[in-house]
């Protein structure tokens, strides 16, 4: 958790005016008079325990900072830390949900990107960083945005690397704006100061040269030794979390965007297809 110096109120503040939300549309929301909400955001009030979940709610504050808001205000942190390994019954769902999801690769990811699980289809383009929590050459954790654009990783392997770039540093970026979470300022300067691919990538080309996915999404397109993948993905978080590791936790799923890749991760997961 951090440890701030800021006053509650001006934490407050701070996480309305990042949501541009006016004073009026917060008061409305979480029922108090706005001029009781100016009290608190100045330090002229102190807010409740009550008062400080409220806000928080209607300004959907990550967990781990409303631990800081609420140390702010005299109060005890709220929201637990547990590693990963111990969230029990939640990581047993990850875990199943991972495997449910082959062959379609997946894997679980924290509000940085660090890798804490994945399936085995995910080995198609992460190779052997694919299971188990792992560390990348520099010790760190594994970053899966960090392996799949830095140019000695998988960026050789993008096919539409520039729209695939741009794409992936717009999502960090809101992720940043959403979340202010550590690190992510840091990962983002990194990710900006690889080389950028030429705009002339197969960015523009159709998934299927008979099809009209390409017109829905953007897609990722991978070349692998099984052949080329051309990947949707979505991402899944779990509902009304009150742990904050479990708070940070994303599925991300990558589905297949035309037949080809479809029949593709069924071959290499040693599955006959099966019809539509």
């Amino acid at each position: 958790m951090t440890i701030t110096t800021e006053p509650v109120g001006a934490l407050l503040r701070h996480w309305r005016e990042r949501r541009r939300r006016s004073q009026l549309d917060v008061s409305i929301a979480a029922e108090l008079s706005t001029r009781h909400l100016s009290c608190i955001e100045t330090g002229r009030a102190n807010p409740s325990r009550d008062m400080i979940r409220r806000l928080c709610d209607e300004l959907d504050v990550p967990l781990r900072e409303r631990n800081t808001i609420y140390l702010a205000g005299g109060y005890a942190p709220v929201h637990t830390e547990r590693p990963f390994a111990d969230l029990g019954a939640a990581r047993t769902a990850i875990e199943a949900v991972l495997t449910g999801l082959e062959p379609n690769p997946a894997l679980a990811v924290n509000v940085r990107w660090e890798l804490l699980a994945a399936n085995r289809a995910t080995e198609l383009f992460l190779g052997g960083a694919a299971g188990e929590p792992a560390q990348d050459g520099a010790g760190r954790p594994f970053n899966v945005l960090r392996a799949t654009l830095h140019p000695e990783g998988l960026a050789a392997h993008v096919l539409n690397l520039a729209q695939w770039r741009a794409h992936v540093l717009r999502r960090v970026r809101r992720q940043l704006e959403r979340t202010s979470a550590a690190g992510l300022a840091e990962l983002l300067a990194e990710l900006e100061s690889y080389p950028a691919p030429p705009q002339s990538d197969q960015a523009a080309a159709p998934i299927a040269p008979d099809g009209p996915e390409h017109d829905l999404v953007v897609p990722l397109r991978l070349a692998t030794e099984y052949g080329e993948l051309a990947l949707l993905y979505t991402t899944t978080v779990f509902g009304s979390p009150k742990d904050v590791t479990l708070d940070e936790i994303a599925i991300e799923t990558f589905f297949p965007a035309d037949p080809r890749t479809a029949a593709l991760l069924q071959a290499a997961a040693g599955r006959p297809e099966t019809s539509g």
